[in-house]
């Protein structure tokens, strides 16, 4: 460009020397230049020129790099080598960048999204959270917080319920007792956000150990991914950097929008379309249940208001089953029993097998499906089962909703100038749509299928290394 400007200026003759640094990140031009002038009093001493010499430089130069990398890893991922094939791309994407930016100016989050997002204990810790439980840490976000890509330390913030909204079979009688199989919020260091890392070896080995399951939540992907390049966040990340969670170097990040030295990135993928969220109702989320459970004999005991009575389920060879007592299964002492609330005429002084214990909403729905409580506690005697507990409990946002709130954080992540790459791994046509709106422009959308993930991450990380020497 240099040598060009001085043909066409016709100085050509004058340019001494073009001189280029280059290395990771940065380019500089050095450009010399020598001309002559004649003098016009000084040649009666003998001077009849002087030599002017010219110098000038121009200089590109990203210092940092911020990217956030939105992984879907919703069930549907399972098919098709899909979560093999992004395994690899992702892996590749990753040596690129490091190997390409100098130590310590490139940090990179990893979150995994599928039904919901997962904290770690540590960073759930630095954040302002009504925590109800302990079983899982994800948060539910309303329409309002989507608007914004903040996600600050002082904001309230509402604990997803650790639950199950699709099984049905019991996890309470297993032995030993576990946790719900499918919840919407997952308690594993795989499906956890990985926080601003710098060593390929951490972000690679995280990506191999990915898993897939459950719903796509593309919005909620975005507003984490959105929320790590805040500098609303910076106290959380100074946080996990004082647990050795966060490398020192980072204790300034996320560095300011409108800092002209870092150029901050949003990596999306999805193979899928959002679908529905599911959250339990504030009416069920805190406080006792109607259900009482007997440990040692694996009994559920339900208490009816309207009857003022316990309904006592059960299958062969529980005795008795399917009956109403006037206390819960495993009480000692005088009581009656029998075969509907009106009716307990069995009574006597029985001493009745293992300890009841009132269950907490938290505790219910850790352990016991929502479909399996109405099946195994409502629906033999309540004709409204499904109603009151089933539909009444477990709400939901649909895709639509989901849509929306995609696009507003998307837009809200381009008015900061976050450049948004986004790709479609054999994506359904809604899902397309989402994440081409979604994206910085056309150009930055990828739409792929099989292997030719590993060319979209190819082009997206040679376009962010092109950037930086643009900005």
């Amino acid at each position: 460009v240099v040598e060009d400007y001085f043909d066409k200026a016709g100085l050509s003759s004058y340019l001494s020397g073009v001189t280029v640094d280059q290395g990771l990140g940065y380019r500089s031009v050095t450009a010399e230049a020598t001309g002559t002038f004649r003098t016009q009093f000084m040649h009666m001493t003998g001077l009849d020129t002087l030599t002017i010499p010219a110098t000038g430089t121009a200089e590109e130069r990203i210092d940092s790099v911020e990217i956030s990398l939105i992984l879907d890893v919703s069930g549907s991922m399972n098919s098709n080598n899909r979560l093999p094939n992004l395994k690899v791309a992702a892996q590749d994407f990753v040596d690129q960048m490091v190997e390409n930016t100098q130590d310590g100016t490139m940090s990179m989050s990893i979150i995994p999204y599928a039904t919901q997002v997962s904290l770690s204990q540590n960073f759930m810790d630095e954040l302002n959270v009504d925590v109800v439980h302990n079983y899982s840490r994800c948060i539910n976000f309303t329409a309002a917080d989507f608007n914004d890509t903040f996600v600050t330390t002082a904001q309230p913030l509402t604990q997803t319920m650790h639950f199950d909204p699709w099984w049905s079979s019991d996890r309470r009688d297993d032995d030993p007792i576990s946790l719900v199989k499918r919840p919407v919020c997952e308690p594993s260091s795989a499906r956890e956000i990985l926080v601003m890392q710098k060593d390929k070896t951490v972000l690679k080995n995280f990506i191999a150990n990915l898993s897939a399951r459950g719903n796509t939540s593309i919005d909620l992907g975005m507003k984490w991914g959105t929320a790590l390049l805040d500098p609303a966040i910076r106290p959380a990340i100074g946080g996990l950097i004082a647990d050795g969670d966060v490398p020192a170097d980072f204790s300034a990040r996320p560095l300011a929008f409108d800092n002209s030295d870092v150029l901050k990135v949003v990596v999306l993928m999805t193979d899928g379309q959002n679908t529905s969220q599911y959250y339990i109702d504030d009416a069920y989320r805190t406080g006792d249940s109607d259900i009482w459970w007997n440990e040692q004999e694996e009994r559920y005991s339900v208490y009816s208001p309207d009857n003022d009575a316990w309904f006592w389920p059960g299958d062969y060879p529980a005795w008795p089953r399917n009956v109403w007592a006037d206390h819960p299964y495993g009480q000692d002492g005088n009581g009656c029993y029998g075969s509907s609330p009106g009716s307990m005429t069995t009574c006597g002084n029985y001493n009745w097998p293992g300890d009841t214990a009132r269950l907490t909403y938290p505790e219910l729905w850790a352990y016991t499906p929502i479909r399996g409580n109405v099946k195994i506690n409502y629906e033999d005697w309540d004709p409204n089962a499904w109603s009151n507990w089933f539909y009444a409990v477990r709400k939901y946002s649909n895709t639509t909703a989901k849509n929306n709130r995609a696009y507003d954080i998307c837009d809200a992540a381009k008015a900061k100038d976050v450049i948004v790459f986004t790709i479609g791994f054999e994506a359904p046509y809604a899902g397309r749509e989402v994440l081409r709106n979604c994206a910085s422009s056309e150009f930055h959308f990828f739409d792929v299928d099989g292997l030719e993930i590993a060319d979209a991450f190819d082009s997206i990380a040679t376009s962010i290394r092109k950037l930086r020497l643009t900005q």
